[in-house]
């Protein structure tokens, strides 16, 4: 959760959410990254498909099977979408997302009986850490 809260704080300092994400694979890190949605202009761009993406590009298949992805704040619909479709084996997530997260919050993707896929979840990891970067972020944003 460290590598991710590292990914988060490049997120502030480059003016994007601060969140961030990290897969690894047996204790290897597969992929890193954080949101880039106002730095691309792209909606998608949150740190969690953006870290797919690499890690499915780094063992050559979509299947992210066996894998673990650590992220700073639950994740949205359409990550937890995607982590399901790359079939991830488990979620690390730390501060909850009240207004959008679908790990647990609004709805649970992740653990969806009814999906083909679930994924492990544990929340609460490095919480204070996540959400303590978030108030200072928006704080700073309001005070603009």
């Amino acid at each position: 959760m460290q590598l991710a809260l590292e990914e988060a704080g490049s997120a502030a300092e480059n003016g994007e959410v601060p969140v961030g994400a990290v897969i690894v694979r047996d204790q290897r890190l597969l992929a890193k990254a954080h949101n880039l949605r106002e730095t691309s202009g792209n909606p998608t761009a949150h740190a969690e498909i953006l870290a797919v993406a690499d890690a499915a590009q780094a063992v050559g298949s979509w299947r992210l099977e066996g894998c673990d992805i650590y992220v700073t704040l639950e994740p949205c619909a359409m990550c937890a979408g995607a982590l399901v479709n790359a079939r991830v084996r488990r979620l690390v997530f730390g501060a909850h997302d009240p207004k959008g997260g679908f790990c647990g919050s609004l709805g649970d993707i992740v653990r969806d009986s009814r999906l083909n896929h679930r994924l492990e979840v544990v929340s609460g990891v490095g919480a204070e850490a996540s959400a303590q970067m978030l108030r200072e972020f928006f704080s700073r944003l309001r005070t603009r």
